[in-house]
């Protein structure tokens, strides 16, 4: 980024329309008193510079940049550190009240930076800070308006009419906030998809001309959902597992996270443990697991392709004579068939598991969530784990750090508690689009030089 780019000039170029001007410049400035009266028309607080997505948000926070308090004099006072910071403490006024007035945390803008972003960038961890809670309280939110959704359904049986409008208006933000692009590694969505509902309701409130930036190329993800991924051709080679779009399924670079997990998941790797994976991908985690010699060892997958694979690949170890192979009949089984029909078997079965494992693709976080909700606290073991590939909005830093609180909670709300490990991502081969691992793959599904490894167990 040129070293001009965060003045205000670039940023809010003299072109920008009065309608948006008007709310830009006192939140630069931080003039919380002009501010205010500008912002109780809903809507105001999330306009949009059209050329240069600048937000009220990211001309807060980007007015702190030292470049531009310099420009301002402000750095050059003799009571500097007490000058910075009350300048810091009027920034954070105006972030808290615009995020008060319903501005969106996670627009980008033609950087493809978020307002989050920017704080980071500019190290100010303080105004960090509040972008994440505002985006833990939109995902909680947007968690609770969707189940209230699902009870209002479900009661009202008497009017199908109805019952079908609710159906299409859930399947049109099914993508939305909770994830896209490698099933749980995949909420990429989670930074375009939280903002997309707010957009498309705080466009029924301004003018156009205050959400007309349309993000450059590139920041929004391939649109990736369970049917679509289901129904596409996979293709095994380098290393790699990519779908008919080159969307990336699973990659060999995962191996080292895959590792961790199973020596989270099974400390000391006792022999004789019940295993139970979701989504086979590459077989990494279940070559990892079967190298255990496991009592039980279940494997669920969907997709038509990777059975296929799994049973007469040469190169396959899951196949017919693995599943002959177990200590007992039906010990050693790869169930066929989306875990949503699967699991509920295994239930009805009376199967439990000493330690579990979710990894699947072209699925949102509502599907995880859903899993540990309703089935891991009766699947697993009084002293069992569970783990998931956190890939969680892992395609930009904020959107995971968010995405790690939000899970927290949830899970705590299931009845288990999570145990955070941070590892390091080797991201030599990782930094660049369409190069190194990421060559003949659509687009980078992690950015991100930190992993955040959840090892989950049963409260009590």
């Amino acid at each position: 980024m040129a070293a001009n780019s965060d003045s205000i000039d670039a940023r809010i170029p003299a072109s920008c329309p009065a309608s948006v001007s008007q709310i830009l410049y006192p939140s630069w400035h931080h003039d919380l008193a002009g501010l205010k009266p500008l912002l109780t028309v809903p809507g105001r607080a999330s306009v949009q510079e059209p050329t240069t997505g600048e937000t009220p948000l990211h001309a807060a926070i980007r007015a702190c940049a030292p470049a531009n308090r310099r420009r301002q004099g402000a750095l050059d006072d003799a009571d500097e550190d007490e000058d910075e910071d009350k300048a810091r403490e009027n920034a954070r006024a105006v972030v808290h009240e615009l995020f008060m007035s319903g501005a969106i945390w996670n627009d980008v803008d033609d950087n493809n930076e978020t307002p989050g972003c920017v704080a980071a960038r500019l190290g100010l961890a303080d105004l960090y800070a509040l972008c994440v809670e505002a985006g833990v309280r939109a995902e909680l939110l947007f968690g609770l308006l969707d189940g209230y959704e699902e009870l209002e359904s479900d009661d009202d049986d008497d009017d199908d009419e109805e019952d079908e409008e609710d159906e299409k208006v859930k399947e049109k933000g099914e993508d939305n906030v909770e994830g896209e692009g490698k099933g749980e590694k995949d909420v990429e969505n989670t930074e375009r998809d939280g903002a997309q509902e707010e957009e498309e309701e705080a466009e029924v409130v301004v003018v156009d001309s205050d959400r007309a930036f349309v993000p450059p190329k590139g920041t929004v993800g391939p649109n990736v959902n369970s049917a679509d991924y289901l129904r596409s051709n996979l293709t095994y080679s380098d290393g790699k597992l990519v779908d008919s779009a080159q969307n990336g399924v699973m990659m060999a670079w995962e191996t080292s996270i895959m590792r961790a997990s199973v020596d989270a998941l099974l400390p000391g790797l006792p022999t004789g443990k019940k295993i139970l994976n979701v989504g086979f991908g590459m077989g990494i985690v279940d070559g990892m697991f079967a190298a255990t010699r496991p009592e039980k060892h279940h494997v669920i997958e969907a997709h038509p392709s990777v059975l296929k694979h799994i049973s007469s690949s040469p190169d396959s170890k899951f196949g017919r004579e693995w599943e002959a192979g177990g200590p007992s009949e039906g010990a050693y089984k790869v169930h066929g068939g989306r875990w949503q029909d699967v699991v509920p078997k295994l239930l009805e079965q009376g199967e439990t598991y000493d330690a579990i494992y979710f990894d699947t693709f072209g699925e949102d976080y509502g599907q995880l969530r859903m899993f540990f909700t309703e089935y891991v606290p009766a699947l697993l073991e009084d002293q069992g784990r569970f783990g998931f590939f956190n890939g969680l909005g892992a395609d930009r830093k904020i959107c995971y750090d968010v995405y790690a609180q939000v899970v927290e909670m949830h899970l705590s709300d299931a009845g288990m508690d999570v145990e955070w490990r941070e590892l390091e991502v080797d991201m030599k081969d990782l930094g660049k689009e369409g190069e190194g691992e990421w060559e003949g793959v659509k687009r980078r599904y992690w950015t991100l030089d930190k992993y955040r490894l959840p090892t989950c167990t049963l409260l009590g």
